[in-house]
This record gives structure tokens, sequence and C-alpha cells, in this order.
């Protein structure tokens, strides 16, 4: 057995920030595209831009600056308040895993199941 888990964050009701957009935007700061990053995640650039737009709506701030594309190229790049997200998200999700394995083992010891 395993356990699994989600977790979320929520203001008013609403998800604010979780492991989708946290993981579209750590690829978003690896590949400096949002476009690569939608393509990467098997989602559409569309639906990508769709998640960053609501979820900027719900935060009341920037997440992504982006640049049209010309000589250089486009990009996106992630806004100091995104950064942070992704940083903090990383590090909390970390944590949660250790704790929610602790508990596993201590709860659910190996065979531990009624027969």
């Amino acid at each position: 057995m395993e356990v699994r888990y989600k977790i979320w964050l929520e203001e008013n009701g609403d998800q604010v920030f979780g492991e989708g957009l946290f993981l579209l935007l750590a690829r978003t700061q690896q590949t400096g595209s949002l476009h690569r990053a939608a393509l990467d995640m098997n989602m559409s650039y569309r639906y990508a831009w769709g998640k960053i737009k609501k979820a900027e709506k719900r935060l009341g701030r920037k997440l992504l600056t982006t640049q049209t594309g010309g000589e250089g190229g486009g990009g996106a790049r992630l806004t100091p308040l995104a950064e942070d997200l992704v940083q903090r998200y990383r590090a909390f999700n970390k944590e949660v895993q250790a704790s929610i394995a602790r508990l596993f083992a201590d709860f659910w010891e190996e065979n531990c199941l009624p027969r």
C-alpha cells in the first residue's frame, strides 16, 4: 500500500496555487518559455496561459513577464512573486512528503491489514 494526497492553497474557497500551477511555473522558469513549458506538459498554450491568467486574477498580481518574438525570440520570465511561490511550494511539499511518509509508517506498518 501507499498513501496518495494532493495539496493546494485556497483563499475564500477558490484554489489559488497547487501542483499544476507549480509545475507550469517551474517548467517556464527552466525553459524561459510558457509555450515550451506547455508543450513539455502536454497541454495547449492557450490552456497554460489561461491557468496563469486565472491565478494572476485571484492573486491580484502578475506571475509572468513576457517578451514577444523578434530577432532574439520571445519568452516568459517569472516575476519575483512567482519565483517565491515556486520556491516555497517546493520546500513545503518536500516537508509534507516527509511528514506523510513518517505518519504512514506509524499508522500503517507493512502487512498490518486485517485478513
